[in-house]
């Protein structure tokens, strides 16, 4: 807990202060291009930049402490500034402001522990953002259309926690793309949003020290730096993802269910790797604990294995080890009470405590018997931790699924999680993160589980929502869901068919992709798609990669962009990523855009509207090229169809036939791009000196001026590049 300090002596001055004092004169900061407004009676405050009102003052008040407006009773004339200020109930609080380029902090430190605080504006939209509280509107929207819409104008919820509904990977970031601007409060604890038309408010429930709330502005690529900055300095880091991660996976509980052990996880993943399907990860099943006792049914009973399931775990990891995969397994931070560890962590203080200081008992969706939660922010609690999760470690387990649920009767802390996460990662181990707040410290984040009997619109509107609010490295979930957690009939009809096809396309453009249902228990047909897919995310997964290596260094969702934050200027971007039009398209990179047909529709849609934005646009499985800013009206989308275009710089980097190739589409008058190798982060620039567009053959010259093979492929061009050159595209 964080303790309170104050300047007691200057609050006592300031609050003999007559009104008329304080009244007189507003406050005005200058710096960066910002300039901040604040009135001291209600410290109503608005923020320009770059000569516009960006964020307007509420009409009514700016801070309120415990309900009540803040009167400021000082004032300042630079940045950074402290202004002290008070209640008509009595409450005290400071004030700080700090400016910097594309961002306003503002920090209030009230006087006693436990105050709300709340920061009001006046309001703004559309909105994006909230990660997984985005697709809860129908629990928390104020609007009569409830519907799935990553635009959560209407969110509003007093007690904004993870744990609500289906959320777990938590951000209160917001960004009003149109406007200019985004906003966060950054606390663990339960928080206040209210996003509308009229009335924008963060804040918190109980302060539990200083409260601080961010403004960011600028277009999108500075607003996210800033963020990325925000986020990294508060302790919430974000941090490089691993290139095995965006290829191709497959999970045990997808494939198998319950029905899981070292012949069965076997013989499905070397079947998966016959049937063509370039598999890079695999996530062993659920189930790999001991049978008996009960208390050992949990991913905490580490270093130990069902020996009639897992006779020889070591031999099975080395087996996978040699076919290229990365192994993985499910963890949690829950512990069984009577579990072979818990006796440990309780009598050395590793466990969460209840009042009384005893480690506290909880109950939720699993495990199904009580248990001991890991007090992960103990840096003694942690050490032991991960001293335990070597001992899986040992057996060649290199990667974790975190998956801790069915929480949500208890106001735990947003950053439960982070802490195993950081230190996971900073192993160099791969991890699948599903909880957390506003950190990016695993290699993939994860949607709640996806299935095909649920509401399909969820799923998209799910990821993009994660993109918008800073995770962007998007896997949405097994490819077909979990058929075998009996969630619904299994048998196999045309609905079905079509759902395994229309979903492993849409999920092959995320950053990656889990493979579940066996695609041989399908028709050929079927199958083929199934595989298409997953063979065409792993030709773009080292484009993927570069994109989210440099997403970890400048902040912006570039592997997953959704069209208002590439296009804010561009009003026909906004108003249909929603459950009504089912309009899903993002941008990936600097030259793809994904454009799927999927929504609560899919089994009988067969076209979309799909917008292309400026520029051209090549059909990346035709070769057709469309001018941009328009509308394809009725475009068809067969289930087989690879729904993805070519533009912007046209510039990619592909995995063809094993071989790492740059490859030049000609859509692009002219342009560059910068890419990097997956095991080698020197950047290669490419730079498009001629238009490519009906031009028979290109030339490409390294720095040096000496000619690099060049060949043509499908419908562009592709040469091997090299870590750290430069490399000019003209015609012959």
């Amino acid at each position: 807990m964080l303790s309170f300090r104050f300047s007691t002596v200057t609050l006592a001055v300031a609050a003999l202060l007559p009104f008329s004092a304080i009244a007189q004169g507003n406050i005005q900061l200058s710096s960066s291009g910002i300039v901040f407004h604040a009135e001291r009676p209600g410290s109503r405050f608005s923020i320009e930049s770059d000569g516009n009102k960006t964020v307007a003052a509420s009409p009514a008040a700016g801070i309120l402490i415990n309900g009540s407006p803040l009167t400021l009773m000082n004032s300042c004339a630079a940045s950074p500034c402290t202004l002290h200020g008070s209640t008509v109930a009595g409450d005290l609080a400071t004030l700080s402001i700090r400016i910097e380029p594309h961002h306003v902090a503002m920090t209030v430190h009230p006087a006693h522990e436990g105050a709300e605080v709340r920061f009001v504006t006046a309001g703004a939209s559309p909105a994006y953002g909230l990660a997984d509280h985005a697709a809860e509107q129908k629990q928390f929207s104020t609007l009569e259309n409830k519907q799935f819409n990553t635009d959560v104008t209407g969110f509003k919820d007093d007690i904004f926690l993870s744990g609500q509904g289906l959320t777990r990977l938590v951000s209160n970031f917001i960004i009003y793309p149109k406007q200019g601007f985004a906003e966060v409060l950054i606390d663990p604890y339960r928080k206040i949003v209210h996003t509308n038309d009229s009335e924008i408010v963060q804040g918190v429930e109980h302060a539990h020290g200083d409260v601080r709330m961010h403004y960011f502005f600028g277009d999108p690529h500075a607003i996210y730096a800033a963020y990325l900055a925000a986020r990294n300095a508060a302790g919430y880091r974000v941090m490089t993802p691993k290139y095995e991660a965006f290829g191709v996976g497959w999970e045990a509980f997808g494939a198998l269910g319950w029905d899981t052990n070292q012949k069965t996880d076997t013989e499905s993943i070397d079947h998966y790797l016959k049937e063509g399907f370039p598999l890079r990860w695999i996530v062993v099943g659920s189930g790999f604990w001991p049978t008996q006792p009960e208390s050992m049914h949990e991913t905490t009973s580490f270093g130990y294995w069902d020996k009639d399931k897992y006779p020889d775990p070591r031999g099975m990891f080395q087996h996978f080890k040699e076919e290229g995969l990365v192994s993985m397994l499910g963890l949690r931070i829950t512990f069984i009470t009577t579990g072979p560890y818990s006796d440990e962590g309780a009598k050395h203080g590793y466990f969460l405590k209840d009042a009384s200081g005893k480690a506290q008992s909880f109950t939720g969706g699993w495990p199904k018997m009580p248990y001991y939660l890991l007090d992960a922010h103990n840096p003694a609690a942690l050490d032991w931790y991960m001293g335990l999760v070597k001992k899986w470690q040992d057996y060649g387990v290199s990667g974790w699924k975190e998956d801790f649920y069915g929480y949500g009767k208890y106001p735990l802390r947003d950053d439960k999680v982070d802490p195993t996460n950081d230190r996971l990662m900073a192993q160099n181990q791969l991890i699948i993160e599903r909880n957390g707040y506003l950190s990016s410290n695993g290699d993939l984040h994860r949607i709640n589980d996806f299935n095909y009997n649920q509401d399909q619109d969820r799923g998209p509107v799910n990821a993009l929502a994660l993109a918008y609010a800073g995770f962007p490295l998007v896997y949405p979930d097994i490819v077909g869901g979990t058929f075998g957690e009996s969630h619904f009939n299994t048998q196999r009809t045309p609905q079905m068919e079509t759902y395994m096809m229309r979903n492993s396309m849409w999920a092959s453009l995320h950053s990656s992709m889990g493979m579940g249902e066996p695609p041989w228990s399908f028709r050929p047909e079927v199958a083929n798609v199934m595989r298409k897919a997953a063979q065409l995310h792993d030709r773009i997964s080292p484009y993927l990669f570069q994109y989210g290596r440099r997403f970890a260094t400048d902040g912006y969702p570039w592997t997953m962009t959704p069209l208002p934050i590439a296009y804010p200027n561009d009003s026909a971007v906004y108003g249909h990523e929603n459950a009504t039009d089912h309009r899903y398209e993002w941008l990936i990179g600097e030259a793809l855009l994904a454009a799927p047909l999927y929504g609560n529709d899919y089994a009988t849609a067969t076209a979309r509207d799909i917008y292309l934005p400026a520029g051209e646009w090549m059909d990346f499985e035709t070769g057709t090229i469309y001018n941009g800013n328009q509308i394809l009206r009725a475009f068809a989308l067969p289930v087989e169809k690879i729904p993805l275009f070519v533009g912007g710089t046209g510039i990619t980097l592909e995995k063809q036939s094993k071989d790492l190739l740059a490859c030049i589409y000609p859509v692009a008058p002219k342009g560059s791009a910068t890419l990097s190798l997956p095991d080698d982060p020197r950047p290669i620039r490419v730079t498009v000196a001629a238009p490519l567009k009906g031009a028979r053959n290109i030339v490409v010259k390294d720095r040096s001026g000496k000619e690099v093979a060049t060949s043509k492929a499908g419908f562009g061009y592709r040469f091997r590049p090299v870590a750290g050159e430069s490399y000019t595209v003209t015609t012959r």
